[in-house]
């Protein structure tokens, strides 16, 4: 009689293959670390005036009231802390729109979330007066959350049901016409056109260290919720039915998955205005590489995106010195030919 097989061969060499995989993704998430330490550094260091690493270091460890040292740590540490913050909202944020409606298109610009956050913010600001940003960032959720519901609802009103490309018609649309709207309000009151003008086309210098400060709080809390979904947002993967089957609560998870979408959103936009393409670009770039598992691919977009946001910014300030060209034309730039490529897929609605 043949001897059977040992119990748990099988299962080893898989065991084994999955560690192995585990192991080259942590390394990789280290490195991603790792890259976005040193773009930080190259974002405080570089500009209109570059400054030497040896003197940004010193301006943390040894200030001595220069005007490099000054420069350093009053304008561009707070302008790259925003960075690193809207970045990594932005790019998480769209793996999270990306995974849960299982639309490659889902991106917080191009389904007119970012617009509507910043017609929320606009109207708080321009209409009603206040400037405070604790209380016009709620102005900025509510019209995220409102953008959001109109998107989902104007691309599912066909009787096929939500497409990824009627999705993200209705975003543009619905994008287009809010911020015809904000331009209207803002070019009643001369001043808070002159105060919004550069936020509204995507600026990470539009903002003073106190805003970034009552910013950070929200993005904070967006960011924790969204990697705690990694493992519904797996089960859900496999469908509704398999996800109930595993025990995930559907209705609660997209709930919670929509909260943090907002909350990214709003406090992303709040703080550097509409940027586009960030959450379109990174995730796909990611998901390539890392594969759809979301326990791997939200840590990497939420690392990677801040990377691309401030090489980008990093991009148009020295290239147009002694003036700059603003992050969110720079993101255009390199998310639209991103965009028109995805378009273009026969397979779009796969991912």
């Amino acid at each position: 009689m043949t001897a059977p097989p040992l119990a748990g061969t099988a299962k080893t060499e898989p065991s084994a293959a999955t560690r192995g995989r585990s192991a080259v993704l942590a390394a990789g998430l280290l490195a991603a670390l790792g890259l976005l330490v040193l773009v930080a550094l190259l974002s405080v260091a570089l500009g209109a005036r570059s400054v030497p690493l040896s003197t940004v270091l010193t301006a943390f460890t040894a200030p001595d009231g220069s005007s490099d040292h000054t420069v350093i740590r009053e304008l561009r540490v707070p302008r790259t802390i925003l960075g690193l913050g809207v970045g990594a909202a932005l790019g998480l944020a769209g793996a999270l729109m990306q995974s849960l409606t299982r639309n490659p298109l889902a991106d917080p610009g191009l389904l007119g979330i970012n617009q509507g956050a910043a017609l929320g913010a606009t109207i708080a600001i321009g209409l009603l007066g206040l400037t405070n940003p604790a209380v016009y960032v709620w102005f900025a959720f509510a019209g995220a959350a409102l953008a959001s519901a109109l998107a989902y609802a104007l691309g599912s009103a066909a009787r096929s049901g939500a497409s990824p490309v009627r999705l993200a018609l209705a975003g543009v649309a619905l994008g287009m016409v809010f911020t015809a709207v904000s331009s209207a309000i803002l070019r009643m009151d001369s001043q808070a056109f002159d105060r919004m003008r550069f936020w509204l086309t995507g600026s990470l210098a539009a903002q003073t260290s106190d805003v970034i400060i009552r910013l950070v709080p929200f993005m904070a809390v967006g960011i924790a919720l969204g990697l705690l979904l990694a493992k519904p947002l797996n089960a859900l993967a496999l469908g509704e039915e398999a996800g109930r089957a595993l025990g995930v609560a559907v209705g609660r998870t997209r709930v919670l998955t929509a909260v943090a979408v907002t909350l990214l959103c709003g406090a992303a936009t709040a703080g550097a205005g509409p940027l586009w393409f960030v959450g379109l670009a990174v995730p796909h770039a990611v998901r390539a590489v890392v594969g759809p598992d979301q326990r791997w691919l939200l840590p990497y977009a939420a690392v990677l995106a801040p990377v691309l946001l401030l090489g980008a910014d990093i991009v148009g300030r020295v290239i147009a010195t002694p003036g700059e060209v603003q992050v969110g034309i720079m993101c255009a730039v390199v998310g639209a030919p991103v965009f028109i490529l995805l378009a273009r897929r026969r397979r779009l609605a796969a991912l």
